[in-house]
């Protein structure tokens, strides 16, 4: 019926009422927070573009993830920044690497919060690209190896989770394979099955030290215009056997997340990244934005899109609030 009998206010009128009728939550077990491990000892050196968050060594990461399983948080997400790099990313595959030895040393002292590794080779190489460099670009199938030996050493490290973030054609049927090959087939891989070429990925490339050293990524990181090709990356990686699939970065891809979320079944994660991140804290600092209505606001779109899984710098924050 019309107006003046329907009157959509009335469930509005007291916070009571508008937590009852809400229809969307977060949950601080869905969230993940992304970490960056640094050699060193006592180092906690805070990120220029990413006030709060900090490129820490494993003893500090170790604190770091006691407080984030106190906070009820899902899990982390590694990112390493090896001692040196080269041509062959050889750190990203080193079973004493800096990511495989934070793993081991999160593992044996917070057993039960997930760790998840991003497999990728850009923070690794001298050049700052993701995969092998033949003739001025990056090879595809030849940068395959290398990820599928990065995640079977995640894995023989004890993480819970690989998450290959290359966009590499293939990547996730041959880590699938390595995986199964080396006694890891409970291993999950959550694929960054549509990642876009954005450039709201500045801040972190300061945080993980990853600027590519010329061109681009353009040739294997996506158009942000095309939507139904990121259905048919996400397609293919579950095709190739991924166990869940993300969306990278998130609030500028909503419509695609919720795509995702009515085609596929398995779990949808994603990505609130470095520049999302810092667009809110920068206008908070100013005054221009509350920063813990806007931290709520955003990640409760991501979730209302559709992701069951969000990872995001302000997984602490929120899961304080959320209390």
């Amino acid at each position: 019926m019309a107006f003046p009998v329907n009157r959509m206010r009335r469930l509005r009128a007291t916070e009571s009422l508008r937590r009852m009728v809400r229809e969307t939550s977060l949950d601080p077990a869905g969230f993940i927070l992304p970490l960056f491990a640094c050699p060193g000892e006592g180092v906690k050196r805070e990120i220029g573009a990413m006030p709060g968050n900090y490129q820490m060594s494993i003893d500090m990461l170790v604190a770091e993830c006691a407080e984030v399983e106190s906070l009820g948080i899902g899990g982390v997400i590694l990112f390493g920044i090896p001692e040196k790099k080269d041509e062959m990313a050889s750190g990203a595959y080193d079973d004493q690497g800096i990511v495989q030895r934070a793993v081991r040393a999160i593992k044996r002292e917070c057993s039960k919060l997930v760790v998840a590794t991003d497999v990728c080779n850009c923070e690794y190489t001298s050049h700052g690209h993701c995969g092998k460099i033949v003739d001025g670009d990056v090879d595809n199938d030849a940068t395959l190896e290398w990820l599928a030996r990065s995640a079977v050493s995640h894995a023989r490290a004890g993480a819970d989770i690989v998450a290959p973030s290359d966009m590499m054609d293939g990547r996730v049927a041959a880590i699938r394979r390595a995986l199964d090959d080396a006694g890891f087939a409970k291993t999950p891989i959550l694929a960054y099955a549509a990642k876009f070429a954005s450039v709201f990925y500045g801040p972190f490339r300061e945080a993980a030290e990853s600027a590519p050293q010329f061109g681009d990524r353009r040739s294997y990181q996506m158009d942000p215009a095309n939507a139904r090709e990121a259905m048919r990356e996400i397609e293919l990686d579950i095709e190739e056997g991924a166990d869940m699939v993300m969306v990278k970065p998130a609030m500028p891809y909503l419509d695609l997340i919720r795509m995702a979320r009515d085609r596929f079944d398995l779990p949808i994660a994603a990505y609130q990244v470095s520049g999302e991140f810092s667009m809110i804290v920068a206008a908070a600092e100013r005054g221009w934005l509350d920063r813990e209505r806007a931290m709520m606001e955003s990640l409760t779109s991501i979730r209302r899109a559709g992701a069951g899984i969000i990872l995001t710098y302000f997984a602490k924050d929120a899961a304080r609030v959320l209390g």
